[in-house]
């Protein structure tokens, strides 16, 4: 099969790319934030009259509370991202295989959903593996998906574009837990594990659609050098441009350091009401599905706000107003305690949530210089928003098991957007140095 050209605002191309946030959202809802979350805590805690009176897990000879464990492993997969992308996203530019390494990551991380199936709280050193790949699997495919924006769309449109994705994300993954909510309630809990088996394959299915009509950038460079050198070239050679640059290296530092916290509460967030919020016996499972499916849906108008709000006041100005809510929202999570305060801040999540992820992917293309490099420059956007991961799922489950409350943990996320919030005051409105070529 040919290689299909690449045009810029080709609507069927544009659909094909948002399509794939239709496809890979569902690993971030039904397993990083609802279902998995939920059924980890059900087989890894002991509970009495609806109180958590053994929390802890035994992991390599080791003890951890659970969701400390979980946190150590989510961190442990952004690690590994942040290492491979910068390298394969080097060999992907000089190659002109994006399509390609986004390919390989989609089947890793859709498989491993596949096999959480198996997932054997007795056996954890085994059952964490795909946990661990499933993760690497969704970061890792979204690196070289981010890429492909700046090639697809003009400058302009990005805002609009990112947004729309993340909508597609949102609707797709809330109609599958739907599914999932269906399948379990109706049939018995002891289905949940199909639920696993229904992510992979969705993820899997509709992402062919996008394989199918999204081109590969005909960027192909011809040297004398072997792969893997090229793409260390090719680093070497974004990483010289992007230390010249002003205005996007303050932004990609402002983002790494707001991202730790956007990140980090999206992961933890479920596991934070499980243990902090107080439930009515027999309500906790549908009272955090509802908190969900609340974020879940409120998120898709909140893209589209941010979107439109940035049209008028400015992408850097619409993620400061962005932050601040986050911070207000810190504040608010270490005082609630009862399901309709947390429902209530759940809907707030959701409409800061959708609008500072779209926005962020659009605003870092948009501050991108004139270069085919697309997948390496993104790589970095990714490295930073992986090991800002790595800090922020780390510093949360570290926390937590030195002073045994998560309502701790928040406070460290919210120092996070602080940081972030200062640095974002610092970003020109134009870029101050030309990139020497």
């Amino acid at each position: 099969m040919s290689k299909r050209a690449l045009v810029r605002g080709d609507k069927k191309i544009i659909n094909a790319w948002a399509l794939y946030d239709w496809a890979n959202s569902v690993y971030a809802l039904v397993i990083s934030t609802a279902i998995f979350p939920i059924f980890y805590g059900a087989v890894t805690a002991i509970k009495k009259d609806g109180l958590i009176v053994q929390d802890t897990v035994t992991f390599f000879g080791s003890e951890y509370k659970n969701t400390e464990l979980v946190s150590y492993v989510m961190a442990a997969s952004y690690l590994i991202v942040a290492f491979l992308s910068p390298i394969l996203s080097g060999i992907a530019d000089h190659s002109g295989n994006k399509k390609f390494f986004m390919k390989i990551f989609c089947y890793i991380g859709s498989t491993s959903c596949a096999l959480l199936f198996f997932f054997d709280p007795n056996h954890l050193e085994i059952s964490m593996i795909p946990v661990l790949l499933g993760s690497v699997g969704f970061w890792g495919s979204i690196v070289f998906y981010n890429a492909f924006l700046p090639e697809i769309a003009e400058r302009e449109e990005h805002d609009k574009i990112s947004a729309k994705g993340f909508s597609y994300g949102y609707l797709g993954s809330g109609i599958l837990l739907i599914i999932c909510l269906i399948l379990i309630m109706g049939i018995g809990d002891e289905y949940t594990r199909w639920a696993f088996v229904l992510t992979g394959v969705w993820w899997f299915g509709f992402a062919q659609l996008t394989f199918q009509k999204l081109p590969e950038a005909l960027t192909k460079k011809e040297t004398d050098y072997n792969i893997l050198k090229s793409g260390f070239l090719e680093l070497n050679k974004v990483w010289n441009q992007l230390k010249q640059t002003v205005r996007l290296k303050r932004y990609l530092l402002g983002f790494f350091v707001y991202s730790m916290g956007v990140q980090t509460i999206m992961i933890m967030a479920v596991f934070y009401a499980e243990k902090e919020i107080i439930w009515n016996e027999g309500d906790e499972t549908s009272g955090l599905i509802i908190s969900i499916l609340l974020i879940q849906f409120i998120a898709i108008p909140g893209s589209y706000a941010h979107s439109k709000l940035s049209s008028k006041i400015g992408n850097i100005k619409t993620i400061i107003c962005s932050v601040v809510l986050w911070m207000a929202l810190c504040i608010v999570a270490w005082f609630i305690y009862t399901p309709i305060e947390f429902y209530v801040t759940a809907c707030f999540v959701g409409f800061i949530m959708g609008g500072i992820q779209s926005l962020s992917r659009a605003t870092y293309s948009k501050f991108l210089p004139d270069t085919k490099d697309h997948a390496s420059f993104f790589s970095f956007y990714d490295v930073c928003e992986k090991v800002g991961l790595v800090i922020g799922t780390f510093s949360f489950g570290l926390i937590e098991g030195l002073t045994g409350s998560m309502r701790n943990s928040i406070l460290v996320v919210g120092a996070f957007f602080v940081v972030g919030l200062i640095i974002l005051f610092t970003v020109p409105k134009e870029e101050v140095n030309l990139i020497k070529r």
